[in-house]
């Protein structure tokens, strides 16, 4: 009985031992460091809470504090939404499925390094985003037209359903896809005949990268590293999100089509209960991801301001390794605490609240 208690603590060891000299003995000596006026090249002095009350004298930590909290929250509302929309999606049982899901999965086995290159292309003044964004806009109205007449054929074709009695909804799918292409014809008339003419597209030359320029009091090049790291970590929290789902038992969802209820109904009472754990995980994996970016950072470089996109990981790095002066790693390890526990209290708060919501 010893024996078979003892044989897994053997192969547990090499695990433990790595806990905890990189995580437990660093995250114990970064705490006492943060008391320190340390700089690597003296033996330090304790100065209380010193460190602490100079980062928020900090212009460069309170610029990184923000970021750090609008990028999280953001981004992890964002990618989680759209990562279980996709998830429901590709859980469909088709032909050719798994084409599909290896598709959507690409960008996140992509070299982080390699995709931040080909963002940075993307959004130069003269690059893709620039161009797409002028051609919307020379589109917009053809493109509103294209949603009225799609509006107006399939109130007419719902309405002239329900006088037959047929049992009918405003999106049925049959007549919608019926008004998209009555619509579609309309606005390709409309434009040949040159009543809704397409003009010729003024080149959008906004500056993404080097400005200090905001969107919603964002800095335009967050909103770069923002869209970039919602592209290629979609497809991670998706994968996590299709196990889950395919682990909800079908017999639910047919009881449920049998009372008569839609896939809305479904979704709120079935999917999204069955799959709390897994949200969870998923939410606890973002959340972490994102108050901890630095890569992204790191490689737009000189390219962006540095106020204008710094993290609070990235300013632990600053500090750490600040390039021709002495390294601050008082400042550094005091950074470093107090991004560790707002993501402690981050992981906890949405913690209670799934669980005070599976309560209801």
């Amino acid at each position: 009985m010893k024996k078979q208690t003892f044989i897994p603590w053997i192969f547990l060891l090499p695990f433990l031992i790595s806990l905890s000299l990189f995580f437990v003995y660093a995250s114990m000596r970064a705490l006492m460091l943060s008391f320190t006026n340390y700089n690597l090249f003296n033996d330090y002095t304790f100065i209380g809470i010193e460190n602490y009350k100079a980062l928020f004298r900090d212009s460069n930590f309170l610029f990184a504090l923000r970021n750090t909290v609008f990028y999280a929250f953001f981004v992890t509302i964002v990618q989680t939404f759209f990562a279980l929309v996709l998830a429901a999606l590709l859980n469909i049982k088709i032909r050719g499925i798994n084409f599909f899901r290896a598709g959507f999965y690409l960008p996140s086995v992509t070299s982080s390094v390699v995709i931040t290159v080909i963002f940075l292309w993307l959004f130069q003044r003269r690059g893709m985003v620039n161009f797409i964004l002028s051609r919307m806009q020379a589109l917009i109205p053809s493109v509103l037209t294209l949603i009225l007449i799609i509006a107006a054929v399939q109130t007419l074709l719902v309405l002239l359903e329900k006088r037959r009695g047929m049992p009918v909804k405003i999106l049925e799918l049959p007549l919608l896809i019926t008004s998209m292409l009555i619509a579609g014809l309309a606005v390709t008339a409309l434009n040949s005949f040159g009543i809704i003419p397409i003009p010729e597209f003024e080149e959008i030359n906004t500056i993404w990268l080097n400005t200090r320029e905001s969107f919603m009091g964002i800095p335009r090049p967050l909103w770069a590293i923002i869209i970039q790291n919602i592209f290629t970590t979609i497809p991670t929290l998706m994968l996590i999100f299709l196990a889950g789902l395919q682990d909800v038992p079908p017999v639910l969802y047919e009881a449920a089509r049998i009372d008569g209820a839609g896939p809305y109904l479904q979704f709120r009472y079935i999917t999204i209960p069955s799959i709390r754990p897994v949200l969870f995980l998923v939410l606890t994996l973002s959340l972490i991801g994102t108050l901890q970016m630095f890569d992204q950072v790191a490689i737009y470089g000189d390219a962006v301001p540095l106020q204008s996109v710094i993290t609070l990981a990235y300013y632990v790095y600053n500090r750490m390794f600040p390039g021709g002066t002495l390294p601050q790693v008082g400042m550094a390890s005091a950074a470093a605490m107090f991004l560790a526990v707002i993501t402690i209290a981050a992981v906890i708060l949405q913690r209670l609240l799934i669980k005070s919501e599976a309560d209801r």
